[in-house]
């Protein structure tokens, strides 16, 4: 179903596609934004100066209040506390250290039990994200918590950098709203309710450099939001054949880590800075980079602890995040592995900016690679392909060679042949008539020191050098 209503949107015209992505936008903005929204981040604003003892009691506060409504309302923890309870333990809910680590996998298999027993799934915004490992999540907020969050997306991203919501803006993802075998423009909508350009990711052959500027500059869009890999490709042609870049404010960079050498490009062919940014889908953990540099994490987001595995050096001070969501008391995630890896500075750490936000002195993340097309197309990402409820645990996928990838994939209960045929025509969607190779393994290999890569790419250097000219 989902396959066939992807291939009837791709044969519309144009000007229709605008229109379908105008309806969603109606409806997003409806769930972001309210009457509230300039006073919650006027508020946001307002507590950048807090003292850490301030900001302590403010955390302090609202986790108590989720922790108890946790461990007496949501089922999964209900249960927990329940068994432990059966079993003489007498641990305290009340303390967060006394909570189990939340894997990805257990919210996957029964999403439903993380959500409060006087919460209805229908009265409230469902998300479904297939995050950076394939494992597909489902989330679900009400109208507060998304509200809130956006407040903070405005305030922290959006104001920070001299712009608003009420501004034109572009953003590049992984929505597939061009067909890949589309090979004049527009390779792009227009959402007119969030004053929005979608730009495709999967079209940025260096023939199609000039079109996305012109892009930029016809529909007057005042700050870019994207992937970093994406972005730079489209940064790079345009130094390259010394196209003019359209009037930007600011660059903004979510999804994936964002290497000096691709800020240094995006800045010459923008002339605008470029500033980094850190999320989830599951908003527990966020942060944003400051005029100075500095990556200030967002405390109202959620408690951010670090924890140490075997695989670290001992001498590093870095760690795996565990995040504790402060926003979602509904669909409470408490202690959750986010999959990242970072550092934190110790409290009370001072940048120029005179912000008192706590400072992340580094985000490791995931770093995926970027694969090529035979055409000349760099695709930086590829979790999309893994969303719309396909029944796998977790996957990886490898490009062998221009013409062949290779998806290694751990399937959960379920997984069928249809299931693998329309992963496989997802990537050619993306990449071209290409070879698919299904492997299903035991589990997903990782790297040396413990970390999992979604997306790897084998081919040479001359390899890529030469498609990509």
């Amino acid at each position: 179903m989902r396959d066939a209503l992807l291939k009837r949107y791709h044969r519309l015209p144009p000007f229709l596609r605008s229109i379908a992505a105008s309806a969603r936008g109606g409806y997003l903005r409806a769930w972001r934004y309210g009457p509230n929204t300039d006073r919650l981040s006027d508020a946001a604003l307002a507590r950048e100066r807090w003292t850490p003892a301030e900001w302590r009691n403010w955390q302090e506060e609202r986790l108590a209040l989720l922790l108890h409504r946790a461990a007496t309302q949501v089922p999964h923890y209900r249960e927990h506390w329940a068994k432990r309870r059966r079993q003489g333990d007498k641990a305290s809910s009340e303390i967060l250290a006394n909570w189990p680590l939340l894997e990805k996998n257990a919210l996957r298999e029964n999403p439903r039990a993380f959500v409060a027993d006087d919460r209805s799934v229908a009265r409230m915004f469902h998300d479904h994200t297939s995050g950076t490992s394939g494992k597909s999540l489902d989330l679900w907020l009400s109208r507060e918590t998304v509200q809130s969050w956006y407040a903070l997306f405005e305030a922290r991203c959006r104001r920070w950098n001299g712009v608003s919501r009420h501004d034109r803006w572009a953003i590049i993802g992984g929505q597939l709203i061009a067909a890949v075998e589309q090979d004049t423009p527009p390779f792009w909508v227009w959402n007119a309710p969030l004053h929005q350009l979608y730009l495709s990711a999967y079209h940025l052959a260096p023939r199609h450099i000039k079109s996305y500027a012109d892009a930029l500059r016809d529909y007057k869009i005042q700050y870019v939001l994207g992937y970093p890999s994406a972005i730079h490709t489209i940064a790079r042609e345009m130094l390259h054949q010394r196209i003019s870049a359209p009037p930007l404010k600011v660059v903004l960079t979510n999804a994936e880590p964002l290497l000096e050498r691709q800020r240094a490009e995006i800045e010459e062919a923008f002339g605008c800075p470029v500033r980094e940014t850190y999320g989830m889908a599951e908003i527990a953990a966020a942060a944003s980079e400051c005029e100075y540099g500095s990556m200030h994490s967002w405390p109202e987001a959620g408690v951010l602890e670090t924890i140490r595995s075997t695989y670290d050096n001992e001498k590093s001070a870095s760690g795996e995040f565990v995040c504790t969501g402060l926003l979602n008391a509904d669909m409470p995630l408490i202690r959750y592995r986010a999959g990242d890896c970072g550092e934190v500075a110790e409290e009370g750490a001072s940048c120029e900016c005179g912000r008192t936000l706590p400072v992340l002195t580094r985000i490791e993340g995931r770093a995926d690679d970027t694969l090529y097309t035979a055409d000349g197309r760099a695709v930086g990402r590829l979790d999309p392909v893994f969303k719309s409820r396909l029944p796998i645990y977790e996957a990886q996928i490898v490009q062998e060679a221009l013409d062949r990838i290779r998806v290694r994939y751990v399937p959960a209960d379920g997984f069928t042949r249809a299931d693998g045929e329309s992963l496989t025509e997802r990537i050619r969607e993306r990449m071209g008539p290409i070879s698919v190779v299904l492997e299903q393994v035991i589990a997903i290999p990782r790297t040396p020191n413990g970390k999992f890569r979604a997306v790897i790419c084998e081919l040479s250097i001359e390899e890529k050098k030469k498609v990509q000219r």
